[in-house]
C-alpha cells in the first residue's frame, strides 16, 4: 500500500473525520510541514495546511489590470461586438 492509502491515521497524511477529531493536535501539528486530508465517506473533503502555506498560496501576484495587460490577447485582432438586445423584465 502507498503512504496515502494506509489505513492508520497516525501513518499517513489521509484521516477519516472521526480519526481527526479524535487526533486533532497531531492533525494539526503534522500540517505545519504536511497538508493533512480529511475524507468523508471515503472520499477527501478538506485539506488542512499551516497558516505560513496558506498564506504563501493565497498572495494576491499583482492587479487584474497588469494581468490583462499581459494577456496574449492583448495585441490580438478580435472582433467583438456588443449585443444589442433588449433587456429583459424581470419579475420582483
Amino acid at each position: 500500500m502507498t503512504a496515502s492509502r494506509k489505513t492508520h491515521a497516525h501513518e499517513s497524511d489521509h484521516w477519516t473525520v472521526a480519526g481527526a477529531k479524535a487526533r486533532l493536535s497531531e492533525v494539526i501539528e503534522r500540517a505545519q510541514t504536511d497538508p493533512q486530508i480529511i475524507t468523508r465517506h471515503g472520499k477527501p473533503s478538506v485539506v488542512i495546511v499551516s497558516a505560513e502555506e496558506w498564506a504563501r498560496k493565497t498572495v494576491r501576484k499583482g492587479t487584474l489590470a497588469e494581468f490583462l495587460m499581459a494577456s496574449p490577447l492583448r495585441d490580438a485582432d478580435l472582433d467583438l461586438d456588443r449585443v444589442r438586445d433588449q433587456p429583459r423584465d424581470l419579475d420582483l
